[in-house]
């Protein structure tokens, strides 16, 4: 059970003062009952909300996938830089979204924005294993030794770094799938080669792939078969 101004605020572009004055305006109307107050509790699975005469499509939660461009930060609040919510649709604003995992600021690619906590943390745990695969361009040649040594677990300093695929695409290309997500992981591991990162790209989360249709900048909400691949 909700309250009823937080359910229509989570799945509409109102504010909860917006609500308010629907519901004095008589505007709100749960299962042929107009509602008199908004902390009136419903269960908004069960219960049917029409506002304004039209009926509330309830989603517990939101799923997004974003096609990230450079020059955001992965984080809901930032007093000096923009931030990767402020490119989700306006009609989800009103919830409580936040990045499931991070991506550098200069980094680019597909990432996944939600407020269901549970789904998150199962799909950033280490114990799952979600794999993440980038495209890399870097600032020298790659050689065909380095194969085995990601795939080996690469030493850097005092830090061993988990099993990783490198596929190499040309002689300053490749992609990097990870099943970690260390800080600058990507970044470190080339580092021990004295490679620089000039370009990084985050394009596959467990089996889906940035989709086709989602333009750099671009957010949307996943389909359910979408939604499906990121964990299988």
């Amino acid at each position: 059970m909700e309250r009823i101004d937080k359910i229509i605020s989570n799945n509409t572009n109102l504010s909860r003062n917006d609500v308010k004055k629907y519901i004095k305006n008589k505007l709100i109307i749960v299962n042929n009952k107009i509602i008199d107050s908004p902390k009136i509790k419903i269960d908004p699975n069960v219960d049917k909300i029409f506002i304004n005469g039209e009926i509330l499509k309830y989603q517990k939660y939101v799923y997004l996938v974003l096609n990230k461009p450079k020059g955001y930060v992965s984080a809901t609040v930032d007093n000096l830089s923009k931030t990767v919510i402020d490119l989700c649709p306006d009609k989800f604003k009103n919830r409580n979204l936040f990045p499931a995992g991070r991506l550098d600021k200069d980094t680019t690619g597909l990432m996944i924005i939600t407020d269901d906590g549970e789904f998150a943390h199962n799909i950033l745990s280490p114990k799952k294993h979600i794999k993440k695969q980038y495209y890399v361009v870097l600032s020298g040649n790659l050689d065909n030794i380095m194969i085995d040594e990601f795939y080996s677990g690469l030493v850097v300093g005092n830090e061993k770094f988990k099993s990783a695929k490198l596929e190499i695409l040309s002689n300053d290309t490749c992609y990097v799938t990870l099943t970690e997500g260390k800080y600058h992981e990507i970044k470190r591991m080339f580092k021990k080669y004295n490679l620089d990162v000039i370009e990084l790209k985050r394009i596959m989360m467990g089996n889906l792939f940035l989709p086709d249709d989602l333009d750099e900048g671009e957010c949307r909400e996943l389909t359910s078969e979408e939604l499906k691949k990121i964990t299988s």
